[in-house]
């Protein structure tokens, strides 16, 4: 099932796809399905492991509002553990305000001046939203359209430096207290209200557990952080004359280590629900896939090859094996190395008869809502596995965010 041979922890998701095979077995492929016992017990996990802080959802990560309503509630209101959402672009964060989302953090800074100045106009949308900024260019652009008194978090590098040795994602430019000091202090005088931090530690949160050495940088990382966040806390404190609201940290794959700070107030998880297959590399969890979807097979091109229709579902960041999607179910399809999957048709290793399916999983999470309009949702019924309702992903409410 892993695309790369490095090694992977390969799940168990046998139970998953048997009931989302049977509950779908009458409808055409390609689709996508979530088998909802698995992602139930994803969020009890991710719950578990931060301890009795509180989580914020990743949108990036899921790109579905029907998930988002089921992780988050009615409304998207939330509760004590799971509240809130971090969004990745200011006009999807002004729909979830719209939606009845109020507590939306937008995990990047914006420029998108026709947003802002829909922000500004937006009383409530203005108490809900937090924008992200590391550089004072990102506030003049905002006060510029408008946004002027809008709240505002500070990003602050989380990255390791070992020497010349850059560990983790190129972020912001801010590394501690020293930068953030005159970032906020340009803010408040520019009528911003700071209410936060937020430290993504990708290399402890991204790096899956069998890269060779990534315990010692996890651990390095962990242990700068711990001072990091308490001294930038204080410096807001010190500015804002307030406690920040917030002090955002972790991913799907850190949510313990975060949490486990206390100057920490909450953290971030999203991929954590669906279980992509970049996950099958980590061993600080039990990982239960819960979204999948299956290809039709079209052709015998050859004895032991079989072509399905589509498939190139690529995930970002550096090309690789690991970004491909991983085959699922039959076991043992394996790609051809000169095709890999393909914008319309993906030849693999295996036998499946024509007008049969394949299931895979993607590499990474919300990107394979990008591909679908419908997520079909299985649960188990009195009557067994069945589709029990069809949430349409951000592409099927004709939203295009990025």
């Amino acid at each position: 099932m892993a695309p790369s041979g490095r090694g992977a922890r390969v799940p168990d998701v046998r139970d998953a796809l048997d009931a989302v095979e049977s509950a779908t077995a009458g409808l055409d492929a390609p689709l996508a399905a979530l088998h909802l016992p698995s992602l139930r017990a994803n969020l009890a996990d991710l719950t578990t492991r931060a301890g009795g802080t509180r989580i914020r959802i990743a949108s990036k990560s899921v790109r579905c509002r029907g998930v988002l309503e089921e992780v988050l509630g009615h409304g998207l209101s939330g509760d004590a553990a799971v509240r809130g959402v971090m969004a990745y672009s200011l006009a999807e964060a002004i729909w979830l305000v719209g939606e009845g989302c109020d507590d939306v953090l937008l995990g990047y800074p914006t420029v998108d001046r026709g947003a802002l100045a829909a922000l500004g106009r937006d009383p409530r949308a203005l108490d809900a939203v937090t924008l992200m900024v590391d550089e004072v260019r990102q506030l003049e652009i905002a006060r510029d359209a408008g946004a002027g008194g809008a709240r505002v978090c500070v990003d602050v590098d989380a990255s390791l430096r070992l020497g010349p040795i850059h560990l983790g994602v190129r972020r912001s430019p801010l590394r501690g207290p020293v930068e953030v000091e005159p970032l906020v202090r340009s803010a408040v005088g520019l009528g911003f209200r700071v209410v936060g931090a937020m430290f993504y530690e990708a290399q402890v949160a991204g790096v899956p557990d069998d890269v060779r050495g990534v315990g010692l940088v996890k651990a390095l990382s962990m242990r700068r952080l711990l001072g990091l966040r308490a001294a930038v806390a204080a410096t807001i404190t010190d500015l804002t004359g307030q406690r920040p609201e917030i002090v955002n940290s972790g991913g799907s794959g850190s949510v313990a280590e975060s949490a486990a700070d206390p100057a920490v107030t909450e953290v971030t998880a999203g991929s954590g629900l669906y279980v992509p297959g970049l996950f099958d590399h980590y061993r600080s969890f039990t990982p239960r896939p819960s979204l999948f979807f299956a290809l039709p097979a079209v052709r015998t091109p050859a004895r032991g090859l079989t072509t399905f229709l589509y498939g190139g579902y690529v995930a970002s960041g550096a090309p690789g094996p690991d970004r491909l999607p991983v085959p699922a179910r039959p076991e043992g399809l394996r790609y051809l190395g000169r095709e890999g999957a393909g914008e319309v048709q993906t030849p693999v290793r295996g036998e499946v008869a024509i007008g049969g399916r394949a299931w895979w999983r993607h590499a990474k999470a919300g990107e394979v809502c990008e591909r679908f309009d419908t997520i079909h949702v299985v649960d188990q019924t009195a009557q067994g596995p069945a589709v029990v309702d069809r949430w349409p992903t951000y592409r099927g409410e004709g939203k295009c965010f990025g």
